[in-house]
């Protein structure tokens, strides 16, 4: 007897449950000719398994992939020729046909295949699990660039109003991975079109946003691209171009001799402690005094000095 699998992954469980392997297919399998299998005016059991018209198909509205690797869809291919799709898509009812919930990169495969149908499994799922589901099986089955799991979480959190930390636990991933990829999305332009490229990983961009200045963010990536740098490496560079330049403190004019000695006969001429600050050209004569006493005696000093002239 057939048992339970967990639906493409555990993030997909969440939102899923089990898939029943072990219910009844409606209808043949007409793989490679003829069109729907199952008739689409008759119940059918919730999670059978039914060979739906591929062409009645129609992409994931919610696909956060943009670009889908040719040569992976190729070898797919070739592997749906030989094996057939082992695994069902997962479909929701439309108006006229069906929209892809999960299983984009088998059906793509299956029409390169040459295939008429494809055995899928209807769902009912609202627009969030949709667009959960579509992050989900992407980044569990086939990693998407930065850029593009970013702009998922952005949806997801912007359009549904999930938190990270909700996210997080749906798609299994941490809450500090989705800050992160979040936090791409503020990089300058070209270091985005490097991330959506591939040329560029997450870890890279992570070290890039400890450079607060835009224009040395943009020169710090484009070496790195060019030295093929690791993370380590970008790390490193990076910090030293966080670093705050130490300010320079202009050297302070040292007293000549001749300065001091003045010093010297002032104090004992008198009886105060005289400081001279600055140079011969510049600078400021200072009378220190210990109590009330020496104030008094200092001004009666400069009075007296006044006094003189």
């Amino acid at each position: 007897m057939a048992g339970k699998r967990q639906a493409l992954g555990k993030g997909l469980g969440a939102l899923f449950g089990d898939i029943d392997l072990a219910v009844p297919v409606v209808g043949e399998d007409k793989t490679r000719s003829g069109t729907v299998s199952a008739d689409k005016t008759a119940t059918v059991p919730e999670n059978a398994i039914l060979y739906i018209d591929i062409d009645d198909i129609k992409p994931n509205s919610m696909q956060p992939r943009q670009n889908f690797n040719p040569e992976s869809i190729e070898e797919l291919a070739a592997s749906i020729e030989t094996y057939g799709v082992i695994q069902p898509v997962i479909l929701k009812k439309e108006e006229t046909g069906y929209e892809l919930v999960a299983g984009e990169r088998r059906w793509r495969a299956a029409r390169k295949a040459g295939l008429k149908t494809i055995p899928a499994i209807i769902r009912k799922v609202t627009s969030e699990e949709n667009a959960l589901i579509a992050i989900v099986e992407n980044t569990q089955r086939e990693d998407l660039n930065t850029i593009e799991e970013a702009v998922a979480y952005k949806t997801a959190i912007g359009k549904y109003g999930m938190t990270q930390e909700a996210l997080a636990k749906v798609i299994g991933k941490s809450r500090p991975h989705i800050a992160n990829t979040l936090r791409t999305l503020s990089l300058p332009p070209e270091i985005v079109e490097m991330l959506r490229n591939d040329a560029l990983t997450l870890g890279h961009a992570n070290a890039l946003g400890k450079v607060k200045d835009k224009e040395k963010q943009i020169k710090l990536a484009e070496k790195i691209v060019e030295n093929g740098h690791s993370v380590r490496k970008a790390e490193d560079m990076a910090a030293a171009l966080a670093k705050t330049p130490k300010i320079k403190k202009k050297p302070v004019n040292e007293k000549t001799n001749d300065m001091r000695i003045i010093e010297q006969e002032l104090t004992a001429a008198t009886g105060v402690r005289v400081l001279i600050k600055g140079s011969e050209d510049k600078g400021s004569v200072e009378l220190h005094y210990f109590d009330k006493q020496g104030l008094d005696e200092i001004i009666d000093l400069l009075r007296e000095a006044g006094s003189r002239k």
